[in-house]
């Protein structure tokens, strides 16, 4: 006699002909709660007597951004139309102007249409010009969007090329928004089948004693359901710290066991920090729009602590000072070396140690440092994004005393199996490298670009010593070692990705 709980008979009974039947079908015939049948079904799967079907639906709707695009399109769209009817070529304060965009909306037109390979964005003297590169015809994500309209459609009734793209409009925040809706079907299987005949002529078990059926004496003429102790259950899931910030722990404990000593700094940050004392030319490329955060209110703060170290570096910038460099040959800015900014790059900190007065010689120091840039999101990027920033001050120091720290980054803390090193350049280093690294299932994976701070950057902070120094990506280490391909799963709120993550 198969041993059966009285829910699994009713299941059971309840499938007997043969024929798969959906959850209210069940409740139906059973006048068991959905609860009571999901127990009972997974109890009967265990023992290979029941099939769950599964049938999941994708449906797919225009979000609030998507919407907004619907009627107004796409911003790249709606700049690439300024560009073009101001001849396709014209500055980027005019095309902000003509396309009469948000701030926001202006600067994540430019990613995408960069992206696209719709615009070429070039310098000519102080000025910064887009020029179109073709004109665009409709994409696949416009199409999209169109299609949608102001529908919740299923994935099956959308052209399969129009599925295809829209992973990559799924990128673009709150202009997407997918719901799953999963439908489950019931069945037995051949083993189910053949025990149907018990489950219907199997006498009722007792699974609760009470004080009547005790004095009674009636108990003894009744069965005792079993307690099955290897019966499945549903997992519990205990609280613990989601899996990159404990990384980020992890890294940083690391770092103090190996003697370094932490960097602070701010997240709005001067233009003299994080680009001015790095000898990056205040018309280079990337202190544009397109690639740095700027405050808008307030727009510039005071110097006037450092007013010795900006004096410096203005004479650097402008013609070389004491470095035995010519410098890059312009007017300095002292108007613009006080801008505000949103930090873009972990270095700033280590600028602002160079010149703190906390600073001891020789010394090791980090920093795991929240940086921004507006970059178009995909899967190896994000507009805010860790780094893990470092340098070591001393006499003596070498090359290859910054390839031994880049190295070890890579394998001890990334579980990198192969490491390279290739020449690189940044304005603020000399000799520079970029450091890449290989896991198995993981590929290639850049991390980041390191180097010795070059004289144009010390010696006006008053640094007398050589300087190694690295700025490599904190995401990007987290993802070979947990072997993600896609940096949002970092920050993701998906709780069954979060679930598997183990804890070490």
């Amino acid at each position: 006699m198969v041993e059966l709980h009285h829910l699994e008979r009713m299941l059971l009974l309840a499938l007997k002909d043969g024929k798969e039947a959906g959850m209210e079908t069940i409740k139906r015939r059973t006048g068991l709660p959905e609860a009571s049948i999901s127990r009972a079904s997974l109890w009967l799967s265990h023992k290979n007597y029941l099939e769950v079907r599964e049938k999941t639906e994708v449906f797919v709707q225009l979000d609030s951004e998507g919407r907004r695009f619907l009627e107004e399109g796409l911003p790249e769209r709606r700049l690439i139309k300024s560009l073009v009817g101001a001849g396709g070529r014209a500055p980027i304060e005019e095309v902000k102007r003509l396309s009469r965009l948000s701030d926001e909306d202006f600067n994540v037109a430019i990613g995408w249409a960069r992206k696209k390979g719709w615009v070429h964005i070039e310098k000519e003297g102080n000025t910064t010009l887009f020029i179109v590169r073709r004109e665009p015809e409709e994409g696949a994500d416009e199409r999209l969007i169109a299609s949608l309209g102001e529908q919740t459609r299923s994935l099956k009734e959308i052209s399969p090329l129009l599925v295809e793209d829209l992973s990559e409009l799924s990128t673009r925040p709150n202009v997407v928004l997918q719901s799953r809706e999963v439908e489950r079907g019931y069945i037995l299987s051949e083993e189910g089948r053949l025990v149907v005949d018990e489950a219907t002529n199997a006498p009722r078990e007792l699974s609760q004693l009470t004080s009547e059926l005790i004095k009674s004496g009636r108990w003894r003429g009744l069965k005792l359901r079993k307690y099955d102790i290897q019966a499945p259950v549903e997992n519990v899931w205990p609280g613990k710290k989601q899996a990159y910030k404990r990384f980020l722990d992890e890294l940083k404990w690391k770092l103090v066991a190996l003697g370094f000593r932490e960097m602070e700094g701010p997240l709005v940050e001067f233009a003299f920090f994080n680009c001015d004392a790095l000898f990056m030319p205040q018309d280079h490329p990337a202190r544009e729009i397109h690639d740095i955060y700027y405050v808008k209110q307030p727009s510039s703060g005071d110097l006037s602590a450092h007013t010795t170290f900006v004096k410096n570096v203005k004479a650097t910038h402008e013609g070389g000072w004491k470095t035995g460099s010519r410098g890059w040959g312009y007017k300095f800015s002292l108007e613009e070396t006080r801008r505000l900014i949103l930090r873009s790059q972990g270095t700033a900190l280590s600028a602002r140690m160079l010149v703190d007065k906390e600073l001891k010689i020789p010394g090791k120091y980090y920093s795991l440092s929240r940086c921004f840039r507006p970059d178009v999101v995909d899967r190896t990027h994000l507009t805010e994004f860790n780094q893990v920033e470092g340098i070591v001050v001393g006499e003596d120091l070498t090359l290859r005393d910054l390839l031994g720290v880049l190295e070890m980054f890579a394998t001890e803390i990334a579980g990198a199996q192969k490491v390279k090193f290739r020449p690189d350049y940044f304005p603020f280093t000399e000799p520079s490298v970029e450091l890449s690294a290989y896991k198995e299932g993981a590929g290639w994976l850049e991390f980041g670009g390191a180097g010795m701070f070059r004289p144009e950057v010390t010696l006006p902070l008053g640094i007398e010593v050589p300087v190694i120094a690295w700025g490599l990506g904190a995401d990007r280490l987290f993802m070979m070692k947990a072997g993600i391909s896609d940096i949002r799963e970092l920050f993701t709120q998906d709780l069954e990705w979060l679930r598997r993550q183990r804890v070490t």
